[in-house]
């Protein structure tokens, strides 16, 4: 049995199996044991961490936009960016994401934590965030046709995506106008407006649109404005008109905290999926049996390596391989199972791929460079697939 473990996957060569199924319907059984066991030990103590957590988020909150606001230097006003960016990390992951997953829906918490009540403190339509990212991202992740997070607007992230003469500028796209901005365009990923503005290069195919008639196009204005114009409002107007002469101050402060959240979350988001060892899957693809289900998820996902308050302000999305095999764990059981999910896919010979969080990072943007310029096979594959009807 081969394992490498420094940078690189871990992928054992298993003699026990008398062939693939068998070791995939292992591998399930083993997989699945760990999240009953892990459900099992739900309860009291999730409780208490969820309600600690928002509770210093909301204290995060009030001391950042106190801080912002009343700053009579730059380290002061600084303090209060970061405490303010800090609460809005917290809500869009550790929190936010983790609950409108269902996290929490089992737990003796208000309703207000549960997937159909939670109201996001980030520019995202909940509605549309739930259809296109827990069933569809999912439920087919990295697979062409299924998954719409093989790409962002005009930025290619796998073969799989056709190449169009804007991907020429994707890196440059990505690194100064996407992640600055994630939460606003990641709004318009879900809600249907980036299939209204923006090609995908997928000719009669949209991420969230179910056709072009006028009333689709109206309810995807609908679903992305009725985020947008509360939550700007709030932090772009109200608040900074409370600071009278001062409003350039916070209005400054509340754009800077907001900007350090995007570029966090995409950081965090990019590593996940994206990299030239990650898999990708052509149209078409089907797992045969839930063992394989699981494998392709592990294939087609990264996890990185940071410390615990790095985890935390990432939603335990470093830990992307365990969230996408059980994405209704909370943050703190997806911690807590990933030494045993790890030696499951090395007894088993799947690929669980680790490394640093800046290493992991700096191989998706490689990836997404390479993926600038086009590349033969697949990508043309999709679109003369989806020209034909299929």
């Amino acid at each position: 049995m081969s394992m490498e473990t420094q940078g690189h996957s871990i992928v054992s060569t298993p003699t026990a199996w008398k062939d693939d199924e068998q070791r995939l319907e292992s591998f399930a059984a083993t997989l699945d044991d760990i999240r009953v066991r892990a459900e099992g030990r739900m309860g009291e103590e999730d409780v208490k961490y969820i309600r600690r957590m928002d509770r210093f988020s909301r204290a995060m909150e009030i001391v950042g936009r106190v801080l912002i606001h009343i700053s009579p230097d730059p380290f002061t006003f600084l303090a209060g960016v970061s405490a303010l960016a800090i609460h809005k990390q917290l809500q869009a992951a550790e929190i936010g994401h983790a609950a409108l997953h269902g996290a929490f829906d089992t737990l003796d918490l208000p309703t207000k934590y549960r997937a159909e009540n939670f109201s996001w403190d980030i520019p995202i339509d909940e509605e549309s965030w739930r259809k296109g990212h827990n069933i569809r991202h999912h439920g087919f992740t990295n697979v062409a046709g299924r998954d719409p997070d093989i790409h962002f607007g005009p930025v290619r992230l796998t073969e799989q995506t056709p190449h169009r003469t804007h991907n020429n500028r994707q890196l440059s796209f990505m690194m100064f106008a996407l992640a600055p901005n994630f939460g606003l365009l990641m709004s318009m990923h879900f809600t249907g407006l980036s299939d209204v503005y923006l090609d995908n290069g997928l000719p009669q195919k949209h991420d969230a649109l179910p056709d072009r008639s006028w009333k689709s196009i109206a309810h995807a204005h609908w679903l992305t404005l009725r985020k947008w114009i509360p939550y700007y409002a709030k932090n772009y107007v109200f608040f900074p008109m409370l600071a009278g002469p001062m409003f350039w101050k916070v209005l400054l402060g509340n754009w800077m905290a907001e900007t350090a959240r995007d570029v966090y979350s995409a950081a965090t988001i990019y590593c996940g999926h994206v990299g030239q060892d990650v898999a990708s899957y052509p149209l078409g693809t089907k797992a045969k049996g839930r063992g394989a289900w699981y494998a392709m998820q592990c294939d087609a996902t990264n996890n990185f390596d940071v410390s615990r308050p790095l985890s935390i302000l990432c939603g335990a999305l470093d830990r992307q391989i365990e969230h996408h095999l059980f994405p209704k764990l909370p943050p703190e059981r997806l911690r807590e199972i990933a030494p045993e999910v790890r030696a499951a896919c090395e007894a088993h010979g799947v690929a669980y791929r680790t490394d640093t969080w800046g290493r992991t990072l700096a191989k998706a943007m490689r990836f997404v460079r390479k993926l600038s310029a086009p590349s033969a096979g697949a990508s043309e594959q999709l679109r003369d697939l989806i020209d034909a009807g299929a």
